[in-house]
């Protein structure tokens, strides 16, 4: 038997050392990734894919705006609408007496240059140029400067036609020599507190504009980082979008000091959903600590940004969270949507790294090479291109600091305003939601009949229904957010008040006793379909409760419970309308 042991490990040692050789010399680990160590982390600092998410997030709520557009503007504002622009805009040069460039200037919409022959035409393209360019945005996640200004542009000049639909309903004031306000009523300008949502998306926009680049499209224009003053305009926007929301609550009702008002809003609330019908009914600690839980996101958490990358992170986090439950719990159209997008400027590329795929030539595996790249070597000198566009930037930050005064004033002040704007452009806005909450939900409720005489006893009275708003006690409260009916809306504005202060909804009846198809696509059931249109229609004004689960009326498959309050306007027939149409310069609806 032969020994094997010295002789053999003699024998492979050449052995080795050939294989060695004809592999060639052991490579160095590069300074930035190792490939046979764990995947390269990212440094925290860079905002490359920060600004990917938020381009996305806004064009996609750029998205929803435009669409709700396109399904109702022409309804609302079109040429033969509930309140037509092109009358609108004639009372604006009324109102300045031919001063062109005053009414552009208190107006400002593109529609101005446009021939108003055709309005519903021009209505139209607008909202599918939007769509066209916040569909891109969307799906590529890059855009330039030129882009996101036409979006921008585009959607104000919606906005500031759009009239009491793209505004909160309340009457504020009456000024003779005030800036011209959104509503101008056949008897003179007065001013109403602008939507939130829509001065928001307006702002969230202007600034979305210096994200980008001026030409180039690319998710990574590597010429064009990401501004650290725009970030901090994103961040200075939801600073004041949430602590303005949380001051007009406690300077407002006196709910919100009790820790009360959760008892109530989510059955008084504009539209809600199933969930707030499920919520209603929560225990009351639990409606406490959610009263609890929004004054220290609104009035406490805000100062987070400020402290730190950490602190910044965490604020994001929680306001996300916050507008998620807001989601769910409710139908606030785009509203909460929206206010996620400035809270993604608290993110970097290392905290948003997870939502994009790995792989080679990915944007995540860019920016990591990016990161590496200027780890190893000093940066690339400065073209002009650069330095004009930090000297862009800076006028914006110093622009939006100016514009800020009256805003910071507004939130010290101890008789704050919510939801306004100080000038039409809409760079820098106040904000605040629900600082009073209605304690009980009245609804107007419009109905048809086809009997000759209204009065009669025997007279059938049948409903219209909405798209959303409770009517039918038996439909389960719709779900649509982020989508927004405005019709919908502005009838639970208009249940606060009376049919004088709502003149458009004396236009709607008319509307319907005319069989109107345009009309009539904003509602859910027309009762008349198919058949003559109602001699006679009425509103009639109640009071609605959420059934309680297990009891005998969500038995009878009833989510609501209503009660009668009264007439809300009398009977009326066309032929007696035709007057008050031709005052307010409204078409007269054609029966059919």
């Amino acid at each position: 038997m032969r020994s094997e042991g010295p002789a053999m490990a003699a024998s492979e040692d050449p052995l080795r050392r050939r294989k060695a050789a004809a592999a060639g010399p052991e490579p160095a680990s590069p300074p930035g990734r190792d490939p046979m160590s764990c995947p390269a982390r990212f440094r925290a600092g860079t905002f490359w894919l920060t600004r990917v998410v938020l381009l996305k997030a806004l064009a996609f709520v750029y998205f929803v705006a435009f669409l709700v557009a396109f399904q109702q503007n022409k309804q609302l504002i079109g040429d033969r609408g509930l309140l037509p622009c092109r009358a609108y805009l004639r009372r604006v040069q009324q109102h300045f007496r031919g001063r062109a460039w005053d009414a552009v200037s208190s107006t400002p919409t593109v529609l101005w240059l446009l021939d108003w022959t055709h309005m519903d035409s021009n209505l139209d393209a607008l909202a599918l140029l939007g769509l066209g360019i916040s569909s891109f945005v969307l799906v590529s996640g890059c855009a330039n400067m030129a882009l996101m200004a036409a979006l921008w542009l585009l959607y104000m000049s919606l906005v500031n036609v759009g009239q009491i639909w793209y505004s909160f309903g309340r009457v504020m004031e009456t000024r003779a020599h005030a800036p011209l306000p959104v509503y101008l009523s056949p008897k003179g300008p007065v001013s109403l507190t602008v939507a939130g949502w829509e001065s928001q998306l307006l702002e969230t926009g202007f600034l979305g504009i210096f994200l980008c680049p001026l030409w180039t499209l690319s998710p990574l224009p590597r010429g064009t980082p990401t501004s650290r003053i725009v970030l901090w305009g994103f961040r200075w926007l939801i600073f004041r979008i949430m602590l303005g929301a949380g001051l007009i609550k406690i300077r407002g009702d006196r709910c919100w000091r009790d820790l009360t008002c959760m008892d109530f809003h989510y059955e008084t609330q504009p539209v809600p959903n199933p969930m707030a019908y499920v919520l209603h009914r929560s225990p009351w600690w639990f409606h406490r600590f959610e009263t609890l839980s929004n004054h220290f996101l609104e009035l406490v958490v805000p100062f987070f940004v400020f402290l730190g990358r950490s602190m910044c992170i965490l604020h994001g986090a929680l306001q996300i969270l916050f507008q998620v439950v807001l989601i769910v719990s409710g139908n606030l159209s785009f509203l909460n949507w929206l206010t996620i997008v400035p809270s993604l400027a608290c993110f970097d590329d290392a905290t948003l790294a997870f939502l994009f795929p790995s792989g080679p030539g990915g944007l995540k595996d860019r920016v990591l090479k990016m990161q590496e790249e200027e780890a190893q070597g000093p940066r690339a000198v400065q073209t002009y291109g650069c330095v004009a566009r930090r000297l862009v930037n800076l006028a914006m930050g110093v622009l939006i600091a100016g514009l800020s005064v009256p805003v910071v004033l507004n939130l010290l002040s101890p008789r704050q305003i919510m939801n306004s704007s100080f000038h039409p452009l809409r760079i820098v806005n106040t904000y605040g939601a629900f600082g009073s909450i209605t304690k009980e939900r009245t609804e107007v409720i419009l109905q048809g009949t086809a009997s000759p005489n209204a009065s009669a006893p025997d007279a059938e009275w049948k409903d219209y229904e909405f798209k959303c708003k409770p009517g039918d006690l038996r439909r389960r409260p719709c779900l649509i957010s982020p989508y927004h009916y405005r019709l919908d809306w502005l009838m639970w504005f208009a249940a606060f008040q009376t049919y004088e202060h709502n003149e458009w909804i004396i236009h709607l009846a008319g509307k319907l006793l005319a069989n109107d198809a345009q009309a009539l696509s904003l509602l859910g059931v027309n009762p008349f379909e198919g058949t003559a249109p109602p001699r006679w229609v009425r509103g009639e004004h109640y009071r609605y409760k959420f059934s309680r689960p297990g009891g005998r009326h969500a038995a009878e498959g009833k989510w609501w419970i209503r009660k009668r309050l009264g007439p809300y306007f009398p009977p009326l027939r066309l032929q007696d309308l035709k007057g008050y149409f031709k005052s307010r310069e409204w078409p007269e609806p054609e029966p059919k």
